[in-house]
């Protein structure tokens, strides 16, 4: 039997896309797909999407309320018909795709590209198209209208959630989210060993004067406490005022730039501080690895924490004290309480989102 050509697409209109689409691709490559992936918006109008994607960005770190109103606004939008001129060029990039690389089938981590897809393959001979749903819990209508031959999704109670909003339940598949096949042979923090020094992984968003404020928190919560500012693509803009923190406190911080160790860095970590994205927070779940999530996006973030909160796995803190008392909480007494949401993970266990949903898709279009 031929290797089966999948094609994903993706958008850079937040991370969880692009990370669920390449995780994805790993796991099918693992299974001996043929796989492409790609971004038809930055194809097909490259200078329009990396302006909205830095407004993007902007909006959501700096307002998110006013964020909040757009996602709204979505749940009005038909998406079915061809509306927007300037989404004709990355439609028209898809269609490019699809006709030159033939796929077996069409993976969405994007809501929009289902409906385009729908324009695109008709009349034309049967091509699945799956929609890998990047979110938890609070899920936008344009996922759940999206015309797919089935949804993939991060956990059962979103499973439940989109079924009794009247979506099919046999099209609707709990595969986990996509995490790095690298995820699925790793053993994280022993729950049960010695929490000396007590590691916390920090991924600091844009905002400059949060770095120094979050930091500080972290540390200010027990002595024992050691952290790693990941400032990825901050470096340049945060760097000062995290050598600042470094300076503050000898010995106890480390500073690091873009990576690609992150599933390394969560299995050795005892704790993560962040933002909701739908990435970090499986990421954080597949390493049986606490969150403090500290800055929320309204809308599709908000369900996100509500999965790690139902897990018993994280919690909202909205201020520094808010930071320091949550931490403290979870190391006093012998650190019960950080111990006790290792053990919510781990019971949970989930670790193996790409590889599942590579096998899932395979056995739907016969090429297991």
């Amino acid at each position: 039997m031929p290797a089966a050509r999948i094609l994903i697409v993706t958008a850079a209109f937040g991370e969880g896309h692009n990370s669920a689409a390449r995780n994805l691709a790993l796991g099918l490559r693992q299974l001996g797909a043929e796989t492409m992936v790609a971004d038809p918006c930055m194809l097909g109008s490259p200078f329009l999407t990396k302006t909205l994607c830095k407004a993007y960005r902007f909006v959501t770190t700096h307002m998110p309320r006013v964020w909040y109103r757009i996602y709204l606004s979505t749940d009005r939008m038909d998406f079915s018909r061809q509306s927007t001129p300037v989404m004709r060029s990355p439609e028209n990039a898809l269609a490019s795709m699809v006709a030159d690389f033939q796929p077996d089938a069409v993976v969405s981590t994007y809501p929009l590209y289902p409906f385009y897809l729908a324009r695109i393959l008709l009349g034309c001979p049967k091509c699945p198209v799956f929609t890998v749903v990047t979110d938890s819990i609070e899920i936008n209508a344009s996922w759940k209208k999206a015309p797919t031959t089935a949804w993939f999704v991060t956990d059962a109670l979103t499973c439940e959630l989109m079924v009794r909003g009247g979506l099919p339940k046999e099209k609707i598949f709990d595969t986990g989210f996509p995490v790095h096949p690298d995820f699925a042979g790793m053993t994280g923090v022993d729950r049960n060993a010695f929490v000396k020094p007590f590691r916390a992984l920090y991924f600091p968003t844009a905002k400059k004067p949060h770095v120094r404020r979050v930091a500080r928190a972290l540390l200010q919560a027990s002595a024992d406490v050691h952290i790693t500012i990941v400032l990825g693509k901050n470096v340049r803009l945060l760097y000062s005022r995290a050598k600042e923190i470094k300076r503050e406190f000898p010995g106890r911080v480390k500073l690091i730039g873009w990576t690609r160790r992150v599933p390394a860095l969560l299995n050795s970590h005892h704790l993560i501080i962040g933002k909701a994205g739908g990435a970090t927070v499986h990421e954080s779940i597949a390493a049986q690895c606490p969150m403090i999530v500290y800055h929320l996006v309204p809308g599709q973030e908000e369900g996100n924490l509500k999965l790690l909160e139902h897990l018993g796995a994280g919690k909202l803190a909205q201020t520094p004290e808010q930071i320091t008392a949550i931490l403290a909480d979870m190391l006093a007494d012998q650190w019960t309480n950080w111990r006790i949401m290792k053990k919510q993970l781990a019971v949970y266990h989930r670790n193996s989102g790409s590889l599942h949903a590579a096998r899932t898709l395979l056995t739907m279009i016969g090429k297991e």
